[in-house]
């Protein structure tokens, strides 16, 4: 039972995210910044996905339920390079649409082909740094070998929260990683939607206003989805220790999230629908 619906879960998660990259690839009406940064949110969706689906699908099947220490930190590591970019590509569509919506004008000229793609990069490459960081601090971590945490993957935070002692320096690291990459993207993103806020609020005509805040109900719908139940993930370990209260919210965070994506964004954009059904068409011939 619990097989199929993760499988078949996994398989529809891949297939959207693929059909999305696709879309956005073949059609030259969405080479723009906004789809530019949706085929990679997309990319990094089925990498995100794939992190813990397919190990858990594997322990379903084994009635196993045991990672080796080696895997456990590749998988920390994998996982968070993945969410990070993630939190990282979320807060830079957000500045994407504070552009497109408060600056028109200069809107291609701001976010020209060789800015995004340098955004992409220094992305990536601060969600390389971050998860290292982590696994430097997992490494510490040398006494135990056999342990049990309650969640379907080895979760960094309950990781760490093994260690009997936490230095000054872990607990330096991990205000600054969370600064880095919680703190200043959720400022970013909610400063960008205060902006755009304040914008749709000078358009005189009720039309207009929809029409600018149309652009962003997808993004805005998937960063809260997002964010939602990420801070559902951790609020839940650190008030319960329950693996059931622990195990739906992380299930929500690291699988209906990147499967809920490719859903929002088809049917709430009339371009990647468009987009779609030439895809649709271009195969049936």
């Amino acid at each position: 039972m619990l097989f199929g619906l993760f499988l078949s879960m996994y398989l529809i998660t891949v297939l959207g995210n693929l059909l999305i990259i696709l879309a956005v690839t073949s059609d030259p009406h969405l080479h723009t910044p906004m789809y530019f940064f949706l085929s990679i949110l997309s990319c990094v969706d089925i990498g995100f996905t794939s992190t813990t689906v397919p190990k858990m699908l594997v322990d379903i099947q084994s009635h196993s339920r045991t990672i080796s220490y080696v895997g456990c930190l590749t998988q920390i590591s994998v996982f968070l390079i993945f969410g990070s970019m993630e939190v990282l590509l979320l807060t830079l569509m957000a500045y994407d649409r504070f552009v497109a919506i408060c600056h028109p004008l200069n809107y291609l000229l701001i976010m020209n082909p060789r800015l995004c793609v340098s955004l992409v990069l220094i992305s990536f490459v601060a969600s390389i740094l971050e998860s290292q960081l982590h696994v430097l601090m997992a490494l510490q971590i040398t006494t135990f070998r056999e342990v049990e945490i309650p969640n379907f993957f080895c979760d960094p935070s309950q990781v760490l929260d093994l260690a009997c002692v936490h230095s000054f320096t872990d607990n330096i690291i991990k205000y600054f990683i969370g600064t880095l990459f919680g703190f200043f993207p959720t400022l970013g993103t909610l400063f960008s939607y205060y902006k755009i806020t304040t914008s749709l609020l000078r358009i005189p005509t009720s039309g207009g206003k929809y029409k600018a805040f149309s652009t962003c109900g997808s993004h805005l719908s998937v960063v809260c989805l997002f964010f939602g139940t990420g801070i559902g993930v951790y609020i839940g370990s650190a008030v319960s220790h329950s693996p059931r209260n622990i195990a739906v919210p992380s299930a929500m965070y690291t699988v209906v999230t990147p499967l809920l994506n490719p859903f929002i964004y088809s049917l709430r954009n009339r371009d990647i629908k468009r987009a779609l059904r030439r895809l649709y068409k271009a195969a049936s011939w």
